[in-house]
């Protein structure tokens, strides 16, 4: 059994013989990505799982161990870890937990101290926290290589491209389950390429995005006039079913074709970040050059991801994050970037000039990042749309989820009302044209 070893600071350190010993539990945000990424990681040589314990016993654990003046999303990642070491599936003397770092001005940047605190308190002090982060915490036995960097790009952009065909297909198809059976046959395919040490190149991604494209273009769908529901706000909770209970599933089941923007803009976005924090306060030449790099080529896979979509009349691509930040400029300054900052304003914009002015942000309750650039943002945006019907939905535990739905249904009947309104005045329009003599 592999020895606890601690750093000079006192922490737990993952070591190289964890690596072949313990199991690495994954707290779930987007299923399709984390599987993903939880099937490169084994390719790795680390034993995952993706965590998918719900429920209350999740928010009863976290409110037992994180203090009440944390973030919904933590709140819920220490409930989720903890729920499942008190399950007795897993032996705590042989796990390990898999926790991503941004660093910043958020409470999110707490997440990881606060885990230990509440692993120590839960009677789990043995337990290692590994932080997948850009040096900001080093383990021994795990790294982020330039090789599974890329791979993990790889896996991001894999998910978003399934996320945007799946839901922009879903809501019309005529043989119901079609679109998720391709979802998983193409999350197994990919899983395979991985374990031949393919599909994470620019051209086959390439190649991958074009058969995706073509593959989903085959689902047979009857397309109807559908309210469009945008979902933005906090990363968390904007893609995590737990913490939004299953909003996306909520507005389908309500008739509405949901549109969610892609995992990558966050990421280019926290590149992007690098790069304007060196360009006004100076830094290294060297971690400018390194960064500038890694933004350029993560433009260059979305570039290839877009211009696959773009090529298929069946499907309606996204703009890419510099288009998407050129157009948040008379809305809000780049130095708004605590949490996910001009980026969710930019979101909300970009879905509402390409057709989706219906928009839920969601929040975690006293999110001040996303406080400012998302509920307090809504009024300008309106007053430069004048049809944009935003609503923002807080979420933590004393949220009622029937007065979340409540709000929500308000927002889609306002939505369904100005659809109604829009068939009418087209419906008029062309009966106009055709009574004009020829």
């Amino acid at each position: 059994m592999a020895k606890l070893v601690y750093d000079k600071n006192g922490r737990l350190l993952f070591t190289k013989e964890m690596k072949s010993e313990y199991k690495l539990l994954i707290p779930n945000m987007l299923p399709v990505h984390f599987s993903l990424i939880q099937n490169i990681l084994q390719n790795e040589g680390y034993n995952c799982e993706l965590l998918t314990n719900s429920g209350p016993n999740v928010v009863q654990e976290g409110l037992q161990y994180v203090h009440n003046d944390t973030c919904y999303p933590c709140l819920l990642v220490v409930g989720q870890f903890i729920d499942a070491l008190k399950s007795g599936k897993y032996d705590p003397n042989r796990t390990a937990l898999f926790i991503t770092q941004t660093g910043g001005g958020c409470r999110a940047s707490n997440y990881i101290h606060l885990l230990r605190k509440a692993l120590k308190k839960a009677g789990f002090p043995q337990v290692p926290v590994v932080s997948v982060s850009f040096g900001m915490e080093k383990n021994p036995g795990f790294s982020l290589t330039i090789s599974l960097i890329q791979k993990l790009v790889s896996a991001l952009m894999y998910g978003d491209m399934l996320m945007l065909l799946s839901n922009q297909l879903r809501p019309y198809e005529v043989i119901q389950g079609q679109t998720d059976e391709k979802v998983q046959q193409w999350v197994k395919r990919l899983t395979d390429q991985y374990r031949h040490s393919n599909g994470f190149g620019k051209k086959p991604m390439k190649a991958n995005f074009d058969a995706m494209v073509k593959d989903f273009s085959n689902v047979v769908i009857e397309k109807t006039n559908k309210v469009k529901v945008g979902i933005v706000g906090e990363i968390y909770v904007k893609y995590s079913p737990l913490a939004n209970n299953n909003l996306e599933k909520f507005l389908f089941d309500e008739g509405a074709e949901v549109v969610v923007p892609g995992l990558m803009d966050f990421i280019i976005f926290k590149v992007d970040n690098r790069i304007v924090d060196i360009d006004l306060y100076g830094g290294s030449k060297l971690k400018y050059f390194v960064v500038t790099k890694f933004k350029k080529y993560l433009l260059e896979v979305q570039k290839i991801f877009i211009d696959s979509i773009a090529a298929c009349d069946k499907f309606q691509a996204p703009a890419d994050f510099e288009t998407i930040k050129k157009m948040v400029k008379p809305y809000i300054g780049y130095g708004n970037k605590m949490g996910e900052g001009w980026l969710l304003t930019a979101e909300m914009v970009e879905l509402i000039h390409s057709g989706t002015e219906n928009v839920v942000c969601t929040q975690p309750f006293g999110c001040l990042p996303n406080h400012i650039a998302g509920k307090g943002m809504i009024r300008k945006i309106r007053n430069h749309n004048p049809n944009a019907n935003i609503v923002a939905i807080d979420y933590d535990p004393g949220a009622t989820k029937v007065n979340q739905e409540n709000r929500l249904k308000l927002m889609l009947s306002t939505a369904k009302d100005a659809l109604k309104e829009k068939e009418q005045k087209q419906q008029i329009s062309a009966k106009t044209k055709q009574a004009q003599p020829v």
